[in-house]
C-alpha cells in the first residue's frame, strides 16, 4: 500500500495504525488520510484472523489535530452531497474498525482536538499521557461547525443529554486527568514511551473477552444516562433549550443550533441513523458562509497572529522584568493587575501615594473575587499584589525596561509625564503610551529617544479584554515594536501591530459605528430600535449604549482636539452629523454619559438603566421610516468600510490584524469573521454594490474610492 499519512504494521497479533502526515506537523483528516484510512480498514479487515488487538498511535507531538480546515474554505454549497458522503466514509472505517470483535486501544500521546478526539473515541480503551497541558475535547463550535465525525453521538452516549452539553455546545476541554474522572480516559501513564506497552497489556488481559471489544452503546442492555428524551426531567429542559440558545445566538450561529438538533434527534434512534444526522448537519454547515467566516478568523488569523506574522523579524524575543505605569486609574490599574498576575514586577505611579494605592486596591478586588471563589488561592493573591508598588516617587521607576504612561487623553500632561520619567529608564528600555487616539507622532516629541517610543493601547476593562493595538510610529524602530509585541503576548493578550494616524484602526473604527449610531438618531429614528437593531445583528451592545459607557464628553474632547489639531495646521474639520449630535448632548443639554450622571441613557439607582425619556421629544420623528436591516447593514458597513480604508492607507498591514483587531477590540460580530472578512464573506461585488447604494442615501461614510477597492482585491485571502 502507498500510504502517505498514516503506517500500518501488524506483529505478534497487534495490528498498530500509527497517524503520520508527511509534511505537515500535525495529523488531519485530509483527502489523502481519508483515502489511505479506507485502504487500511480493508487491510485490518482481510487480516482478522491474526489481529488480537489494535492500537491507534502518532508520530506526532500531539495525537490528532482534525479536520482540514484549508479544505473546508475551499468549499460551496455545491459541495454539500459529496462532503456528506466523505464524512459517511469516515464514519464506516470507524465503525468496521470499532465492531470487529477485537479490542481498539487509542494511545494518546498529546492533544486530541475535534475530529482527533473523535478518532481517539474509536478505541475501546483510551490511555493518555498524564500532562496537565495537553487538551482533549471538540471545539468545533467556536470555528462555526459541529462535531461530526461521530463526536456527538458518542460523547452524548457516553454522558448523557445533559451531561454532553457542556463539551458539545460550549466546548469546553479536558485535560487527561479531568478525562479520567469523566471515564472518558481510562488509564494515564508517565510518558509516551509507556503506551504502547500499557496497551499491550490490557489487549492481553481481554483476549477472549467479547465485552472488552464492544463500546457501550453497542451492549444490548445500554441505556443512555439521565435517560433520553421522553424522560419528563430531560423533556422539561428540552423545551426550553432552542429558545435559550436563540437568545443567546440571536439565530447568527448556526452550529449551536445544530448540534442541539444533533444530540436531540440522535438520542430518540438507534446509533447508525444517529450518525448520518449528525453527519447531514456538519455537511450543511461545511458548506456555508458563517463557518468560514469563523475558520478564517479564529483559526487562520489568530494563528497567525500568535506565531508572530505582524512581528519585526531578527529580533530576539524579550520579557520585561520590571515595569512601571504612569497613572493609576482604571487603565492604569488594570495594565498593572494584567502584568502582576503574570509574574511582572509593576510600580503604579500617580501624584499621590494615596490614589496610587487605590489603583492597587483595584487588583486586590479582583484577586479577592477569585479567591472566595476558590480559584485561586491566598498565597499566590498575596505574592501577584506583592509584585505591585505603589508610589508617589518618581525615583521608584529606576530601572525598569519598560514605562507605559496610562494619564488623561490630553497631548501636554502626556507629555509632561513623559519628560519626568523617560530618564528612570534601564539602559536599553523604551516607553510607550496607552492613548487610544492621539497620534504616537505628536506625542514621541516630547521623549529624547523618540525611536524607543511606541502606543500600546489596552482596552477597556484590561483584567477582561483580550486585543492590545500596538502602534508604530514614524520614528519607531523594529526592536521597540518586536518587544512591545512580546510584552503583550507575555501577558496572554492579543497583539496587533498598526502605523500611527489619528485614533489608530480600532479607535478610529470603533467611532465610526458610535457615530453611525448618533446620526440614525439624529435622522429621527427611535434610539429604541437603533439598540435593537445592532444587538440583533450580533454586536455585543448598541451604539448609544457604548457611547454612554465610553462618556459622550471624551468624543466631544476628541473632536475638540482634533479641530484644535487641524486648526495648528491651517485645516478645518468638518464634523459628521453624529459628532455634531453627540457635541449637541454634552454642551446644550448636558448630557456627558454614564459617569456623569446619565447620557443617551438614565441610570436610576438600584434598577435597570433605561433610555432617556427626552430623546423621543428632542429627536423622534413620527413620520421616519425605517427599515431593520438598512439600519444593520448601516452599522456593519460603515465598519467594514473604515476598516477597508485603514488598509488602504497603511495604517494597517494585514487582513489578520483587521479582522482579530475588529473582533476583539471593538466588538465586531463573530459570525462575520471581522470586519474585512465581512466584505469577502459577502462577496467583493456584492460589497461594492451594497456600498454604492448606502453612499448615495447616506453620504462619504459608504464610499468607496478606486484606491480602497483594488486594495480589497490584492489583500482577498486565498486558500
Amino acid at each position: 500500500m502507498q500510504l502517505q499519512t498514516l503506517r500500518y504494521a501488524l506483529a505478534d497479533g497487534i495490528a498498530t495504525l500509527t497517524f503520520d502526515e508527511q509534511g505537515s506537523p500535525v495529523n488531519t483528516m485530509c483527502l489523502q488520510w481519508q483515502g489511505d484510512l479506507s485502504a487500511v480498514t480493508a487491510q485490518v479487515v482481510k487480516d482478522k484472523a491474526a489481529i488480537q488487538g489494535i492500537v491507534l498511535a502518532s508520530a506526532k507531538t500531539t495525537f490528532f489535530a482534525g479536520a482540514d480546515l484549508k479544505g473546508v474554505m475551499r468549499m460551496t454549497q455545491a459541495d454539500a452531497p459529496r462532503v456528506f458522503a466523505e464524512i459517511e466514509r469516515v464514519k464506516q472505517n470507524f465503525r468496521t474498525l470499532e465492531t470487529l470483535g477485537v479490542p481498539v486501544v487509542s494511545c494518546l500521546n498529546g492533544s486530541a482536538l475535534g475530529g482527533g478526539w473523535e478518532v481517539a473515541l474509536v478505541g475501546h480503551r483510551r490511555i493518555a499521557v498524564d500532562d496537565p497541558k495537553t487538551q482533549f475535547g471538540l471545539p468545533e463550535i467556536t470555528l462555526g461547525l459541529i462535531p461530526g465525525a461521530t463526536g456527538i453521538t458518542k460523547m452524548t452516549r457516553l454522558l448523557g443529554l445533559m451531561g454532553a452539553q457542556p463539551y458539545v455546545l460550549e466546548s469546553k476541554l479536558f485535560n487527561p486527568a479531568q478525562a479520567l474522572q469523566l471515564d472518558l480516559v481510562h488509564e494515564l501513564v508517565a510518558s509516551a514511551d509507556q503506551l504502547l506497552p500499557a496497551a499491550r497489556v490490557w489487549i492481553e488481559s481481554v483476549r477472549g473477552n467479547a465485552q472488552a471489544a464492544t463500546h457501550p452503546w453497542d451492549a444490548k442492555d445500554y441505556k443512555m444516562p439521565g435517560g433520553t428524551p421522553s424522560h419528563p426531567k430531560i423533556a422539561g429542559g428540552l423545551v426550553v433549550a432552542p429558545a435559550m440558545l436563540k437568545t443567546k445566538t440571536r439565530g447568527l450561529y448556526p452550529a449551536p443550533h445544530a448540534a442541539l438538533a444533533a444530540m436531540v434527534e440522535g438520542a430518540q434512534v438507534d446509533f447508525d441513523t444517529a450518525l448520518r444526522i449528525e453527519s447531514r448537519y456538519l455537511a450543511s454547515l461545511m458548506a456555508g458562509p458563517v463557518a468560514k467566516n469563523m475558520i478564517n478568523t479564529f483559526f487562520f488569523n489568530l494563528n497567525a497572529i500568535k506565531s508572530g506574522q505582524s512581528r519585526p523579524r531578527d529580533v530576539p524575543k524579550y520579557k520585561p522584568q520590571k515595569v512601571g505605569i504612569l497613572g493609576a486609574g482604571m487603565m492604569g490599574a488594570g495594565i498593572a493587575y494584567a502584568q502582576a498576575s503574570r509574574g511582572i514586577a509593576t510600580v503604579l505611579k500617580d501624584v499621590s501615594l494615596q490614589k496610587a494605592e487605590q489603583g492597587k486596591a483595584s487588583s486586590h478586588k479582583l484577586t479577592q473575587q477569585r479567591v472566595d471563589k476558590g480559584r485561586m488561592n491566598p498565597h499566590d493573591q498575596a505574592a501577584l499584589l506583592g509584585r505591585i508598588t505603589p508610589t508617589a516617587d518618581v525615583a521608584d521607576l529606576e530601572g525598569c525596561d519598560l514605562i507605559i504612561e496610562a494619564v488623561f487623553e490630553n497631548r501636554d500632561l502626556k507629555a509632561q509625564v513623559t519628560r519626568e520619567a523617560e530618564g528612570m529608564l534601564a539602559e536599553g528600555g523604551f516607553f510607550a503610551s496607552n492613548t487610544s487616539t492621539l497620534p504616537i507622532g505628536g506625542l514621541a516629541q516630547a521623549s529624547a529617544r523618540p525611536e524607543k517610543f511606541v502606543g500600546i493601547h489596552f482596552f477597556s476593562p484590561v483584567d477582561k479584554m483580550k486585543l492590545v493595538e500596538i502602534i508604530r510610529g514614524v520614528q519607531t524602530d523594529d526592536e521597540t515594536v518586536a518587544r512591545a509585541f512580546d510584552y503583550v503576548l507575555a501577558l496572554g493578550k492579543l497583539p496587533i501591530v498598526v502605523n500611527d494616524s489619528r485614533g489608530f484602526y480600532t479607535s478610529r473604527t470603533f467611532g465610526t459605528y458610535v457615530m453611525e449610531g448618533a446620526a440614525i438618531l439624529g435622522e429621527g429614528i427611535p434610539a429604541a430600535v437603533i439598540e435593537n437593531a445592532a444587538v440583533n445583528a450580533g454586536l455585543p451592545v448598541g451604539p448609544l449604549a457604548v457611547l454612554d459607557e465610553t462618556a459622550l464628553s471624551l468624543s466631544v474632547h476628541v473632536l475638540d482636539q482634533t479641530r484644535a489639531d487641524l486648526a495648528a495646521e491651517g485645516k478645518t474639520y468638518d464634523a459628521t452629523p453624529g459628532e455634531l449630535l453627540v457635541e449637541r448632548m454634552v454642551k446644550e443639554l448636558k448630557r456627558p454619559g454614564r459617569a456623569g450622571g446619565g447620557g443617551f441613557y438614565e441610570y436610576p439607582a438600584g434598577e435597570k438603566k433605561r433610555l432617556w425619556p427626552e430623546l423621543k421629544a428632542l429627536f423622534e420623528k413620527s413620520g421616519a421610516a425605517w427599515d431593520l436591516k438598512e439600519i444593520q447593514d448601516r452599522l456593519l458597513y460603515r465598519q467594514s468600510v473604515e476598516t477597508a480604508r485603514c488598509l488602504a492607507e497603511g495604517v494597517l498591514t494585514s487582513v489578520h490584524d483587521a479582522n482579530i483587531g475588529s473582533i476583539f477590540g471593538i466588538g465586531f460580530p463573530g459570525w462575520t469573521g471581522g470586519a474585512m472578512q465581512f466584505i469577502y464573506g459577502q462577496g467583493i461585488e456584492a460589497f461594492e454594490t451594497r456600498c454604492a447604494e448606502l453612499a448615495d442615501k447616506y453620504g462619504y461614510g459608504f464610499r468607496l474610492s478606486d484606491e480602497v477597492k483594488a486594495t480589497i482585491r490584492r489583500f482577498e485571502p486565498s486558500y
